[in-house]
């Protein structure tokens, strides 16, 4: 492979860490029959769950390589990949790589990073995908959620609102969706002081950091490594009310260190996929990765644009196998916009990986996000977030803010795992098109921000109309609908009925939602009793309202059914009204029968006093007539809805108004 001649044509005299790739996993004592004994439930669960196929990547590397390894001489192993089928060693021992080079389960040994000792670059060292271009310290206290007048909002977000809203990911928050059972596996180079700032005091105190482990210094604490996973960490889980909101606060975390910031080697790359494999085995639903490569201190090790090919680099294909194992991978596309090399850069050009660029509160390109598309003509980066002024927790327990795809990746990746807390019966690719198709340039994509700025409401309602089923039974005269979907108290279904030669849909029927916790299907019914209706094919359409307030009010149609009418259906002979919706929260559709025609026909509505609060006149022909009246204007109360044909009162129904 590629990358393995690259590896092999560094001068290894300076080199003491190497990879040690190897043939196969035979005799191994762990079987795909007892993935229990290699996975955990959780992670065996998704598999299950979304029909993933165990395979021979999912085994542990033969136990019996890596002890002929360890024992070849001076060796120390260092981390252990069984995606990749390979292990990271520590030896300057010359005779020891000899010996491991004449294993016969060996394919190939090369040098991987620096030698031990090695003078290294300077530290705080800010490459490819950890890369922070400014922090500026706000002030506080904040007013943001104020001038936003968003009083209505589960979370109080103080400055991060604009972060949050340029997805409407406020909707999500407030039906329910915040992170809650979704399990999210952070990659970085240290989480500086999580386990003392102020953002993280919601995670600690509630035991939603599951566990945390080094693969650089091969040690459980990360709390004192360098401060950029912490930042990235910050956009997704803070909960401090009225300064900084995350954008999934009530999900769980494992923190790992892959990263080196000090230094830049492929060795980095071999981590990466180690740390993804943990996330994997410890059932992880996200990666959330500010990281990125594509060159490094030894120029013997750079990668190629025609490299960024989505199969090459060694952490694309830990990105790739992580989504074949069920993972959403969402990773920074990388802030390279404004130098020689200006395209993404590895594991964002996996076509697996979900690729975020940059852009500021306002939608506008950042200039230093990295350009697409890979070499092999995908859309890179796939979106965009907000990565200029992302509002983010600094080391000294305030918060300001820092640019850089780095912090669109997580902002990102949070609002990601809500919608998907919510849609757990698609998978992480139904989750990554999903948002590429909410994305405001999904019709044009583009180089810079890729299918464009997603928003999450829109996501739910593609994925809602995927979802949601309906059917229609009719016995003998009278329309049961029944379907299913999902919802929540503020949301409700509008059922609309096109009679035979009728030009268009007239609402029958509403149904309230319920719960406060989107997510769970729900099943309702409505029953519709037809009078004199001709003839033949009858059609209901459902309409969900999942957002009813004036200023942001959406709704779709999440079904169509018919049923098919005998001519026995002809209804009573005499004269009828029925009002639909009854109650209603403003219109009605008067629904008349009369045995005969009538050029005055007269509807009048009346208040519980007796008093005439609303009027309107028609023709009608013999049988039904369908009369529409806004009735917005009324308070709530019952009402008297009388039809007269001129003087003659015919019929008369009571409608009950709702606010």
């Amino acid at each position: 492979m590629l990358v393995f001649f690259l590896f092999a044509q560094t001068s290894e005299a300076q080199y003491s860490r190497h990879i040690i790739w190897f043939t196969d996993k035979a005799s191994n004592p762990y079987t795909l029959s007892n993935p229990s004994a290699f996975l955990s439930a959780r992670a065996i669960n998704r598999r299950v769950r979304y029909n993933i196929a165990l395979d021979s990547t999912d085994l542990p590397v033969t136990p019996r390589y890596v002890d002929s390894v360890r024992m070849a001489g001076n060796v120390t192993i260092l981390n252990v990949s069984k995606w990749l089928n390979a292990v990271t060693i520590l030896t300057s021992d010359a005779a020891a790589l000899a010996k491991i080079n004449s294993f016969p389960f060996v394919k190939t040994a090369a040098p991987i990073a620096l030698k031990v000792g090695f003078p290294a670059p300077p530290q705080e060292k800010y490459n490819s995908g950890i890369q922070a271009f400014d922090g500026n310290t706000l002030q506080v206290p904040f007013t943001d959620q104020a001038a936003f007048n968003l009083t209505a909002d589960f979370f109080n977000y103080g400055l991060s609102y604009a972060q949050v809203h340029i997805h409407n990911g406020e909707f999500l928050h407030n039906i329910g969706l915040r992170g809650q059972g979704m399990v999210i596996g952070m990659l970085d180079a240290g989480y500086f002081g999580y386990q003392t700032l102020k953002s993280f005091d919601s995670i600690r105190a509630n035991g939603q950091i599951l566990g945390t482990w080094d693969f650089v210094a091969r040690e459980a604490s990360v709390n004192e490594d360098h401060q950029h996973g912490m930042q990235c960490l910050s956009v997704i889980a803070a909960n401090i009310p009225g300064q900084f909101i995350g954008t999934a606060p009530k999900a769980s975390f494992y923190l790992f260190r892959s990263e080196d910031a000090a230094t830049e080697y492929p060795i980095e790359e071999h981590n990466w996929v180690c740390a993804a494999e943990r996330v994997d085995s410890s059932g992880g639903d996200v990666i959330s990765s500010s990281l990125g490569y594509y060159n490094f201190d030894d120029p013997a090790f750079n990668y190629t644009y025609q490299q960024m090919n989505g199969n090459t680099t060694i952490a694309v294909r830990g990105a790739d196998l992580a989504a074949k194992k069920g993972i959403l991978v969402v990773n920074a596309a990388g802030n390279e916009g404004n130098n020689s090399w200006g395209k993404i850069i590895t594991p964002a050009d996996g076509d697996s990986v979900l690729a975020v660029g940059a852009v500021t509160r306002t939608g506008v390109p950042a200039s230093f996000t990295s350009r697409g598309p890979s070499s092999d003509g995908q859309v890179k980066p796939d979106v965009a977030s907000v990565g200029v002024q992302t509002v983010v927790q600094h080391t000294n327990n305030t918060i300001g803010t820092s640019n850089g795809t780095s912090f669109a990746c997580p902002n990102m990746a949070g609002l990601a795992t809500c919608l998907w807390q919510g849609f757990t019966e698609f998978n992480n690719m139904r989750i990554l098109r999903v948002l590429q198709q909410a994305g405001n340039r999904f019709t044009s994509p583009n180089d810079t921000t890729g299918y464009g700025i997603p928003d999450v409401k829109l996501a739910l309602m593609i994925l809602l109309k995927e979802f949601s089923t309906a059917s229609a039974t009719l016995s003998p005269c009278k329309t049961t609908l029944s379907w299913t979907s999902k919802d929540v108290a503020s949301m409700k279904y509008e059922i609309e009925r096109k009679y035979p030669g009728q030009a268009g849909y007239v609402k029958v029927g509403e149904v309230n939602g319920s719960g406060s916790v989107f997510g769970t299907p729900k099943n309702y019914q409505f029953a519709d009793t037809l009078l004199s209706a001709p003839a033949g094919t009858i059609s209901y359409r459902i309409r969900q309202v999942i957002d009813a307030s004036d200023s942001a009010f959406t709704a779709d149609y999440i079904d169509t059914v018919n049923v098919t009418l005998p001519a026995s259906c002809a209804g009573p002979s005499g004269n009828s009204v029925k009002l639909i919706p009854n109650p209603t929260r403003g219109d009605v559709t008067v629904e008349i029968v009369t045995p005969n025609a009538s050029t005055n026909l007269v509807v009048r509505v009346f208040n519980s006093k007796g008093q005439l609060v609303a009027e309107s006149r028609h023709t009608k022909q013999q049988g039904l007539a369908l009369i529409y009246l806004p009735l917005f204007h009324l308070a709530s109360g019952k009402y008297y809805v009388s039809v007269f044909d001129g003087g003659d009162l015919l019929t008369t129904g009571e409608l009950i108004k709702v606010d």
